[in-house]
């Protein structure tokens, strides 16, 4: 069990400062975060765009690099998940929820308002899926990448604690046990809760639109909050069952929902038109992905406000959830090389994403520019989806296996989590307590819902721009910090190879 400590006490008297501070002035909250968030994407933007495009390079680096056959544990180790469960429990904690919600309706915005094409046009239908596969692909895995390989490396490979500050250890010796690794750990924590309490937000107004669009039930915040109540419920009996029973099979049962709403939609949408769009969009998004990752529009005011609004907020929100999402891939990733990690976590869940926004994203598309379903763009983000579905045959099917996705990804994520908070506020404990993790689900819920009342989506995109700021730092020196430690251990293996030989 491990020791709850300094960054426990702090992180929790915290949060519910936050909490309190959002429940009795909502007004205030909001206004005090825009004016935070507005100054960092105006003054900033480069600065998260240059950080994402870092971890990219750093990460294919190290697929070609010395250090690719390096374990993830000592030499004998071997993984403890199979492949299959492994990219299960990676993706649904990764971004489940996200992926439900802005499948359909991220490409339908792109449409209507594109940075730079004639709305509604061809051009601007191909720019939008092109803009949506950049977004949800490499960039995104990469930043997930970065921390927990670095964060598996020290934990089992060094023995350290499974800390986000035990990744400092080359650069700061002991001063990770200290007032340095304190705060280190205290912003991951932070980052956590506002990342993960953006996607409960985004989970809760989703299945809140999709049950006012197929009953009569009212899309209103009592009702979100209802449903934050309910699912806060199931993923603390999940979180009590333990990594190895609830996640793994919330997981695995995930995947089998997302293939099934996948492969049903290939089949009743525009079959042809889908594995056509798959080709040339994979392609265009190749082929633009440079100048794509150094954009920023400098003499283009429309378009800088775009990437401000779009590409700067999911760089920051991917950010603010990779301690969370990097602490949870670390954690079942032992004994498994570097190059496989790095291969594993950054390409496939790039090509299930882009399958993922071509299919959806691509039907909804094809519905407009044809005329058969032209009030899509018309909807709530969170009712397109649900609007999609019901022109397609059996939509109503579609609907039911969607609002049951939504749902077990929304567990999934938050029970992750839970564990994940658990564990850094415990000193890496591998197993932290039940009543650890029964405190940050309570403060998880209270967060999203506070964020909700002050301001809708809004106030979740902002929360996700000004917790990923101070940690993007982090990030950065956490690369040279991870370069040193594998330069130290590749020389001293490779002395002992020498030895053996000899």
């Amino acid at each position: 069990m491990g020791k709850i400590g300094k960054v426990f006490w702090i992180s929790l008297i915290v949060s519910a400062i936050f909490v309190l501070w959002g429940v009795l002035a909502p007004a205030n909250l909001e206004s005090i975060t825009s004016s935070i968030q507005s100054f960092l994407t105006s003054k900033f933007g480069w600065f998260y765009i240059l950080s994402v495009a870092i971890f990219l390079v750093f990460s294919i680096y190290l697929i070609f690099s010395r250090f690719g056959s390096m374990r993830l544990g000592k030499e004998g180790d071997k993984p403890e998940y199979n492949k299959i469960t492994w990219f299960a429990m990676l993706f649904s904690a990764g971004m489940g929820i996200g992926l439900i919600f802005w499948g359909a309706a991220e490409p339908l915005a792109h449409f209507a308002a594109p940075p730079s094409a004639e709305p509604e046009s061809i051009a601007a239908a191909k720019d939008a899926l092109r803009l949506s596969v950049f977004h949800w692909g490499l960039q995104t895995w990469a930043v997930y990448t970065i921390i927990g390989l670095s964060i598996a490396y020290f934990k089992f490979r060094r023995g350290a604690p499974g800390l986000i500050s035990s990744t400092f250890q080359p650069l700061i010796g002991t001063r990770t046990n200290g007032w340095i690794g304190n705060l280190i750990d205290i912003i991951a924590v932070f980052a956590t809760i506002f990342g993960v309490a953006t996607s409960l937000g985004l989970g809760a107004t989703q299945i809140s639109g999709g049950l006012s669009f197929v009953t009569d039930i009212e899309n209103t915040f009592t009702t979100k909050l209802v449903i934050i109540i309910v699912v806060t419920v199931l993923f603390m009996i999940s979180a009590w069952s333990g990594l190895s029973k609830g996640i793994k099979y919330l997981s695995n049962t995930n995947i089998v929902l997302a293939v099934l709403l996948l492969c049903l939609t290939v089949i009743l949408g525009p079959t042809i038109f889908i594995i056509n769009t798959f080709f040339s969009t994979i392609g265009s998004y190749i082929d633009s992905l440079p100048s794509l990752s150094f954009e920023l529009a400098s003499f283009d005011s429309k378009h800088n406000e775009w990437i401000q609004d779009w590409t700067v907020f999911y760089w920051a929100w991917f950010i603010a959830w990779s301690p969370f999402v990097g602490s949870f891939i670390a954690r079942i990733s032992k004994g498994r090389t570097i190059r496989e990690f790095v291969t594993g976590v950054l390409f496939i869940p790039t090509i299930f994403c882009a399958i993922w926004f071509i299919v959806f994203g691509g039907t909804s598309l094809f519905q407009e520019v044809n005329g058969i379903n032209t009030g899509l763009t018309e909807l709530a983000k969170e009712e397109t989806l649900f609007g999609l579905f019901e022109s397609l045959p059996y939509g109503s099917i579609l609907i039911v296996v969607a609002i049951l996705l939504i749902g077990t990804f929304f567990i999934t994520s938050a029970d992750s989590a839970t564990f994940v908070l658990g564990m850094q506020t415990t000193n890496g404990s591998l197993n932290p307590p039940n009543k650890i993790k029964l405190v940050w689900g309570v403060i998880q819920a209270a967060t999203a819902a506070v964020l909700l009342t002050s301001g809708g989506l809004e106030a979740l995109q902002t929360a996700s721009i000004v917790s990923a700021f101070p940690f993007t730092f982090i990030l950065l020196i956490m690369i040279v910090s991870l370069v040193k430690a594998l330069k130290e251990d590749f020389q001293e293996q490779k002395q002992l190879k020498t030895t053996d030989k000899v």
